[in-house]
């Protein structure tokens, strides 16, 4: 494993810790999964993929606390990591839990439907 996948999935797990245990905004309340980290490979960025399971105005409320912790949470990072520099975070919406759980509810309607015939 190459060091900017370490820290990739160094960053991920410390993020999720942080945002579980340690961030005070009430916004952040909703289940937030982070989903994968692709660092570059100068390390100066970080794309963190988070997946929030609420409707959409929730999830917006959430990314707007996600990006306002994000000086805090690169604080964190560069001092649990221990890394000379901690790259910047910039954080997107993954939706691919919410489509496959999306794609399980449609498969289990058409077995019930095929059932009921």
């Amino acid at each position: 494993m190459d060091r900017t996948m370490r820290i990739s999935e160094g960053i991920k797990r410390e993020i999720s810790n942080i945002i579980h245990t340690e961030l005070k905004d009430p916004r952040l309340s909703k289940l937030i999964s982070v989903t994968h980290v692709k660092v570059t490979k100068d390390l100066r960025y970080a794309k963190v993929f988070v997946s929030i399971m609420a409707d959409e105005e929730e999830k917006k409320e959430v990314f707007k606390g996600l990006e306002s912790a994000a000086g805090f949470i690169r604080r964190e990072i560069g001092s649990r990591l221990q890394i000379r520099y901690s790259p910047e975070i910039i954080f997107e919406i993954d939706d691919s839990i919410e489509y496959g759980a999306r794609i399980s509810k449609l498969i289990e309607d058409i077995k019930e439907k095929k059932e009921s015939d």
